[in-house]
């Protein structure tokens, strides 16, 4: 199975992007979501999170409070990186089994910290979203209801633009409409699809 990590800065478009590689019948996983289902109520990693931050980072109903836990992390390292080496294993197993189950000629796996944190033996080739850092600020701010510093803190906790680009075997521009992202999804849809063939 060919499977292409698809990453990019905050608000570049990577849902955008993972979904029209959807409609093109891609098996498509979400590492998000993947951390969202491994840290439901009554799964360990929740508890182990309890445990580390304390019970004021669970919303009323008992599931984790995201908002609050993603403010703790990006303002202190050795936190942040507590929770990457306690969710990541997880995340990396569950991403190989749905990897393995996929019935399309290749998948996607959405990262948005792939070149931030250790190397993933599974992704064969690297995909960057890449947007200009005022339209990553406009979007963010508008989908999260962040100010402009909130967002601007987070950026600076990102690899930048320059190394992300670097490390790209391919790269999508997504810095005006859908109209512009189509026909470079079809483009590495064509080039992706040749390459399952010869894997």
């Amino acid at each position: 199975m060919l499977i292409i990590g698809l990453t990019g800065g905050i608000g570049s478009g990577k849902s955008t992007v993972a979904k029209l590689f959807s409609e093109r019948g891609v098996t498509v996983i979400d590492t998000d979501q993947l951390a969202r289902d491994v840290t439901q109520p009554g799964k360990p990693a929740l508890q182990s999170i309890v445990d580390m931050f304390g019970s004021t980072i669970l919303q009323t109903n008992g599931s984790l409070n995201r908002t609050a836990l993603r403010k703790i992390i990006f303002t202190d390292e050795n936190k942040r990186l507590w929770l990457e080496n306690l969710l990541h294993p997880i995340i990396l197993a569950e991403m190989k089994n749905q990897a393995e189950a996929a019935k399309s000629s290749y998948c996607i796996v959405v990262i948005p910290l792939l070149l931030e944190t250790q190397a993933n033996e599974l992704i064969n080739r690297i995909l960057v979203i890449d947007t200009a850092e005022k339209e990553q600020i406009k979007r963010t701010q508008l989908r999260d209801n962040s100010t402009e510093n909130e967002v601007k803190s987070i950026i600076a906790t990102q690899v930048n633009r320059i190394k992300r680009l670097s490390a790209a075997h391919d790269i999508i521009e997504n810095n005006g409409s859908l109209s512009d992202l189509i026909p470079q999804v079809d483009r590495l849809h064509g080039f992706y699809l040749a390459l399952s063939q010869k894997a």
